[in-house]
């Protein structure tokens, strides 16, 4: 018999529709090893990304859209209703993967949920329930203190798929962060500094640890997690992992991590009118990094890669 049901996100009618699942995850989460995302700080010479002029396109006898005009695009709210799913934008006030810059542990508690094998939509819908209220598992400590009972509960008004199998891995979860990553610093397992501690801010140390103290955490929620997370990890920064360096190739942007910092850094000018988290400007330019690479990923899953294409190729030069 389902928990007691308590407040819970208004339900999309596209929610069951079938479609790309979060990040096309294997049905299993475990793995034997992992690979890393593709890491890269140093620019070939010969690999300049393109900034202005026209492009050849792939898509018969349209106009391609220049670099520029993808990344303006990306980075702007027309970009959102292409890249997630409506529910997800509608509301500011709640905190969603779509529009909230998260805090490492809520993007840990993210990547665990979208590994499993469940659709975009409901991915998004079960992390906006468990990061608002009445939940609002907002740090491990938090979580942890929530309780089995309430930890199961979220999942059932998130009304998701492997709703018992997902929130004893939550729970799990907030017991290792607490456990083994807690420090005087960070004693709610908010900013996960115990990992970088344990890690010697090495990316790859880093996931090798993650995945080897939480159960069931694997290559495809790790490379979720440290796509979203290296914004705020400069030892995690610039990486790409391969669903998304073919999500940036659909959409005819670079695939290569040093690329892409340089396409930013080329057109900081216009990027830097957008609103974006960060401490200061080189903070600031990782958040767009990530954006791009969220939106891009996004937009793949959410089947509107020609749609933006499209859009991207009418934004002025």
């Amino acid at each position: 018999m389902p928990p007691k049901k308590g407040t819970s996100a208004k339900k999309s009618k596209t929610d069951e529709a079938p479609g790309g699942k979060a990040d096309d995850h294997p049905k299993t989460d475990a793995v034997a090893e992992i690979k890393a995302p593709t890491k890269s700080k140093k620019r070939k010479a010969d690999t300049a990304p393109e900034s202005q002029g026209a492009r050849k396109s792939a898509r018969g006898t349209k106009s391609a859209p220049t670099h520029a005009q993808l990344l303006s695009f990306l980075l702007s709210e027309d970009a959102l209703k292409h890249s997630s799913p409506e529910d997800d934008t509608s509301d500011s006030k709640l905190r969603t993967y779509s529009l909230t810059a998260l805090n490492p542990w809520e993007e840990l508690l993210s990547a665990v949920i979208l590994s499993r094998p469940i659709s975009h939509r409901l991915g998004m819908r079960a992390i906006r329930t468990v990061l608002n209220g009445p939940y609002s598992f907002n740090s491990a400590k938090a979580t942890q203190t929530a309780g089995a009972e309430k930890q199961h509960q979220a999942l059932w008004d998130a009304r998701t798929q492997h709703k018992d199998k997902t929130a004893k891995q939550i729970g799990g979860l907030a017991d290792v962060i607490l456990d083994k990553f807690a420090s005087t610093s960070d004693k709610e397992g908010k900013s996960l500094a115990g990992v970088h501690d344990k890690g010697g801010d090495e990316m790859e140390e880093e996931m090798k640890i993650l995945q080897s103290s939480i159960k069931g955490v694997g290559e495809t929620g790790l490379n979720i997690f440290f796509r979203r997370v290296q914004w705020q990890w400069p030892s995690a920064y610039p990486n790409v992992d391969g669903k998304t360096a073919d999500s940036l190739r659909k959409l005819g942007l670079p695939q290569d991590p040093s690329d892409l910092v340089e396409l930013i850094k080329a057109n900081w000018k216009a990027i830097k009118k957008v609103e974006l988290a960060g401490a200061d400007e080189e903070q600031r330019k990782r958040r767009a990094y990530v954006m791009v690479l969220e939106r891009a990923v996004g937009t793949d899953l959410e089947g509107n890669i020609e749609a933006v294409v499209d859009a991207a190729a009418k934004v002025s030069a």
